[in-house]
């Protein structure tokens, strides 16, 4: 990534990563680690936290971990509270955190609804707004980067609570780009097309390989292109862009949800 991008090009900034632990969240914070800025990584899961810190430090990355649960709204207030107090601000927010599970809507019960509804939509706002509120006050700007998926924009059968809550992240992106302007914050997302380890279980080798081969670039998106891209909307290059989404996907966007038709995704 510093091949790519100077190495001090965040230097000063500190970045709370949600669901930093693993995943597409850590790919991230490696990411704008290496190009200077402080990371906070946020997640439930302490072990994983723990463990994704000191692989960055190792790295020469300045990181630290605190545990979190999104959708605890006192809690999220209290996390980001410590993390203004202890390291001087946040200057960038990365909404990662998220989950879903597939599943035929008419078999989806509400408690899975409201589990993942309540996670990837509420939850992501609940940390946006704290985080938003501390840097109005400042008066410096910020930047806040949410990760979502083309489920917002093409239906994937076996995903109606996740796509419908994502489309809500993204909504409130665009809201809040045009609210929270005034104050010099930019509000963005990308949309990648990522086999993390977690979609990898969920949907198996067989829908993988089925997605890939049918995306028009014949592939999945690489952690340096998810990090790079992260990297230039959280950094002054992209201080005039705002309400943005940027599909990280090859181009499966463009084929109207061709690469799910006819594939297995849920099992009979």
């Amino acid at each position: 990534m510093s091949a790519v991008f100077q190495p001090d090009l965040l230097v000063g900034k500190v970045a709370l990563v949600t669901g930093g632990g693993t995943g597409i969240g850590l790919t991230i914070a490696r990411a704008l680690g290496q190009v200077g800025a402080e990371v906070v990584l946020a997640a439930r899961n302490t072990e994983r936290l723990a463990k994704a810190a000191d692989g960055l430090a190792a790295d020469g990355i300045k990181a630290s971990w605190t545990a979190l649960n999104i959708r605890d709204a006192d809690q999220v207030s209290q996390v980001v509270d410590e993390v203004v107090e202890r390291q001087g601000g946040v200057d960038i927010l990365v909404n990662n955190a998220g989950g879903q599970f597939p599943v035929k809507a008419e078999e989806l019960s509400p408690n899975g609804w409201r589990s993942v509804v309540d996670l990837n939509l509420n939850g992501t706002f609940y940390v946006t707004s704290a985080a938003g509120r501390h840097m109005i006050a400042r008066g410096s700007g910020g930047t806040v980067l949410s990760v979502v998926f083309n489920t917002q924009e093409h239906p994937i059968p076996g995903n109606v609570h996740s796509a419908a809550a994502r489309a809500g992240v993204m909504q409130m992106t665009r809201t809040l780009a045009v609210e929270w302007a005034q104050f010099g914050i930019t509000v963005n997302a990308i949309g990648p097309l990522f086999l993390s380890e977690a979609a990898q279980a969920a949907y198996g080798d067989e829908v993988a390989a089925l997605v890939a081969g049918r995306t028009p670039m014949q592939r999945w998106a690489t952690p340096q292109e998810m990090g790079a891209w992260a990297v230039v909307l959280c950094s002054p290059v992209a201080s005039y862009v705002t309400g943005l989404m940027v599909p990280l996907d090859g181009g499966n966007r463009l084929t109207s949800g061709l690469a799910w038709r006819g594939t297995p995704v849920l099992p009979e």
